[in-house]
């Protein structure tokens, strides 16, 4: 486990939700304050408002990839570099987990879309899968850019 990873964890666990946990520990180091990150990830928790869609984790890790790679530029060229990345982003955590959606993650443990969050108890945190995803999300991430720099030397 990185200290990242666990940081991210205990995001997690003080109450902030799953896609805030994983763009929390990356967003200062990519020029990114962590007020604004925890506002723009905020929609994204629950698979996107509890929707039970994309894993929060996993829309957290590509905010993530958007501010330490993408460009605000509108070139097709580098808009297809970066969505190469995204998509192996997702291989991997779907490689590891099986799925980046939510509610395929969740399944057998919870369905609700309401958008009441859960109350955030020990019985959460012991049925739930999410804060181990929270840290694959944020080890992925790392060794995503540990390659990504070594190959830019």
């Amino acid at each position: 486990m990185s200290e990242k990873s666990e940081k991210a964890k205990e995001l997690f666990k003080s109450g902030y939700n799953c896609s805030q946990a994983v763009l929390g520990v990356f967003c200062e180091e990519f020029g990114l304050d962590f007020e604004t990150a925890m506002k723009l990830a905020s929609s994204f928790g629950g698979g996107m408002g509890r929707m039970r869609e994309v894993c929060g984790t996993v829309s957290g890790m590509f905010m993530a990839a958007g501010l330490a790679f993408a460009s605000a530029s509108d070139s097709a060229l580098e808009k297809g570099e970066h969505y190469k990345r995204i998509q192996e982003l997702a291989k991997r955590f779907r490689d590891k987990n099986g799925s980046i959606i939510c509610r395929e993650l969740l399944q057998g443990i919870e369905s609700s879309t309401t958008p009441t969050p859960s109350e955030r108890n020990q019985s959460y945190y012991k049925k739930r899968p999410c804060v181990e995803l929270v840290g694959d999300s944020v080890e992925i991430f790392e060794e995503f850019l540990k390659e990504s720099k070594s190959k830019v030397l």
